[in-house]
């Protein structure tokens, strides 16, 4: 058999008479691909089987990976120096590139083999097939996804595979114009979500439902519409071999259209709604958001009388509420998604309580966070409701007049801010609960970052979160890992429904006022969009509400610019940690060369708990450990060297 050693052409080798010449890359070695395609498609366990192992790759692509995930402006991992500085090249430090491809690629191969395929099969039903032809389509899709958002641009598989009597030179795919990979992504999620069912089984959870199509599709659309694909002449100069330009040099508003139509169809499914907790009758008033008469004594979505802000909010990622009860999911990826998402658990866990202690949040993040009365810090600064220096009491922190949430020995810098403030920051002095922990020292723990203490820095080790201030989104109150101690499964929200509630509004804010589009639907029927005030505030409010923050003003909503930016800071706090959003975003909307060539500022993590000195770790210090470097080249990642000279047809990125 003639053996193919570019790494894209995985995608093809099986059923297609391709193997790999590499080891590393060698398919054979999965049994489904042993098998041809007569055999692995003759009975219904063969399908089953290719469709179970379809999905593998998936699970390891790009939304929870440790370099995208940690490695914005917002969250910093100890150990991603490199990354964070810019010191990586298509040579060097690019083995995230390499895997990505191969996983991609492999993905891509393995769901189109059984597109073209399963029909083969006696032993399936007519809908049994269209389902997981549906199923590949979305698989499919998402690996593409995966791949776009990281290098823009790249070659489109042929769906029909490739001849194996090709020559080499034939076989060498070019990268493909954004517009046309994005159009046949677009339509081949239409059909996807034509085939495939409203809702799966619990079973079944890992497999995706026409809501995930559709907002897998959403997401792509939007991508596509942003700035950084849409209209963006910094990268006029990424072509093919023939110099045709493949990201479009002409802004088309229309793309925003199509994204807020994409989005639109996902919520006229009805099948989703945001997750929400009501409050427990014991529940202290200075626990709840200060009282608001336009919102304190309204239900959700109209105010948050019957919510809990920070329960509600917190149990969507700590594993409290059940993904298959859990209305605001949409798709999760059910073999690695938890598993990872219990990684970073560990990876956020202090030294103290048997965890890796490495997850830094930044202050620029902390600083994004409200007050609860809906104020920015900046706002709270002059009005007087925000306090720099001081320290809570245990008197302070019990009455209403304190600070509610907070332990004793806190700094006041974090009191009186939004509950989702509280279900994702791992403050110092924050407590850490530990509860299934058996030895009783382990629970509910005050753990704080001061120098020379187990959770600081010790010496010149800094083996520690970098900017004194932690990271406890996923973090269950039950998980442990000290003796007798378990972590709660967790559920990855892949996509929930906060998202494309944000997703519609952003894509609303960006057309022109008055202008109205008519846009194709997945069942061909039109959905009409335009920029509406009212439109843009049903789909955020109930976000602000979940939240218990005051919904924007009217003035907002009216205004493109001061939309734009709301939306910008909404997604900032609302999904910090989650899918790698804020380090895609900040690249899709091209806001990266400002935002990340912005110091890393943190706490300054070589003061001790000295009372003298104290209250100068809370004194805003850039991380020198961790300098940050973004040039243009980086908004596109380079393709390895490697794979250059595989793929006689690819060409690389500008600047790498």
């Amino acid at each position: 058999m003639k053996k193919i050693s570019m790494l894209i052409m995985p995608a093809l080798m099986a059923g297609m008479a391709f193997t790999s010449c590499s080891d590393y890359l060698d398919v054979d070695k999965y049994f489904y691909d042993q098998m041809t395609l007569d055999s692995a498609f003759s009975k219904r366990q063969y399908v089953e089987g290719w469709l179970s192992n379809a999905f593998e790759p998936i699970d390891q692509l790009a939304e929870s990976d440790g370099i995208t995930r940690f490695l914005s402006d917002d969250i910093v991992k100890y150990d991603g120096h490199d990354l964070q500085n810019g010191n990586y090249s298509a040579s060097t430090n690019n083995d995230r590139s390499k895997e990505l491809l191969y996983k991609g690629y492999e993905c891509i191969r393995k769901a189109s083999t059984l597109i073209n395929n399963v029909d083969r099969c006696p032993e399936l039903t007519s809908s049994e097939k269209e389902d997981m032809k549906g199923q590949m389509r979305f698989v499919r899709a998402y690996a593409y996804w995966a791949l776009l958002r990281h290098f823009g641009p790249v070659p489109l598989v042929p769906e029909e595979g490739m001849n194996v009597s090709l020559s080499y030179e034939e076989l060498s795919l070019p990268r493909v114009p954004i517009d046309e990979t994005v159009n046949f992504l677009d339509n081949d999620l239409k059909i996807a979500a034509r085939s495939l069912p409203l809702r799966r089984t619990v079973n079944n959870m890992g497999h995706p439902t026409r809501g995930a199509a559709l907002a897998l599709r959403a997401r792509l659309l939007l991508w596509a519409a942003s700035p950084l694909m849409n209209g963006n002449k910094d990268l006029f100069n990424v072509k093919d071999k023939q110099g045709r330009q493949l990201v479009p040099q002409e802004y088309d508003e229309a793309k925003w259209a199509k994204a807020a139509a994409a989005a639109k169809e996902v919520m006229n499914l009805g099948m989703y709604s945001l997750y929400t907790i009501e409050p427990d009758p014991t529940t202290p008033d200075y626990e709840r958001p200060p009282y608001n008469a336009e919102y304190s004594d309204k239900k959700f979505p109209d105010g948050w009388a019957d919510v809990d802000p920070y329960l509600s909010y917190k149990s969507i990622f700590d594993g409290t509420i059940q993904g298959s009860k859990n209305p605001e999911l949409i798709f999760t990826r059910t073999k690695t998604g938890g598993t990872q998402t219990n990684y970073w658990v560990k990876e956020s866990m202090p030294r103290t309580l048997s965890g890796n202690n490495k997850i830094g949040v930044s202050q620029k993040q902390v600083d994004a966070y409200l007050m609860d009365n809906g104020q920015t810090v900046n706002e709270a600064k002059q009005s007087g409701y925000y306090r720099e220096d001081g320290f809570t009491t245990s008197a302070s922190a019990l009455n209403e007049g304190g600070a509610p949430f907070l332990p004793a020995g806190v700094s006041w810098q974090y009191a009186h801010r939004e509950p989702r403030f509280y279900a994702s920051i791992a403050y110092c002095g924050s407590i850490w609960k530990c509860s299934s922990a058996s030895e009783k020292g382990y629970r509910n723990q005050q753990i704080f970052y001061y120098r020379d203490l187990n959770d600081g820095k010790q010496g010149f080790k800094e083996d520690c979160p970098l900017t004194g201030i932690g990271f406890k989104k996923f973090v269950n109150d039950e998980d442990a890992y000290t003796t007798g101690g378990y972590i709660i499964d967790k559920t990855e929200p892949t996509f929930r429904y906060a998202e494309i509630l944000c997703i519609y509004a952003e894509a609303l804010n960006e057309l022109t006022s008055g202008k109205e589009y008519s846009i194709e639907g997945y069942n061909n029927e039109p959905v009409v969009v335009k920029r509406d005030a009212a439109e843009m505030r049903a789909a955020m409010k109930p976000i602000r509400m979940r939240a218990g923050v005051p919904d924007f003003s009217d003035m907002t909503y009216n205004d493109q610019e001061l939309m734009r930016a709301a939306i910008k800071h909404e997604r900032q706090v609302e999904f910090v940690g989650e899918n790698s959003f804020r380090y895609y975003d900040l690249r899709r909307w091209k806001d990266a060369l400002i935002e990340e060539n912005q110091p890393f500022m943190g706490c300054n993590i070589n003061i001790s708990n000295d009372e003298s000195r104290v209250q100068q770790f809370y004194r805003p210090t850039v991380v020198a450990s961790m300098p940050k470097v973004f040039v243009q080249k980086m908004y596109l990642w380079p393709f390895t060297t490697d794979e250059l000279k595989r793929n006689s047809n690819l060409t690389q990125n500008p600047g790498w």
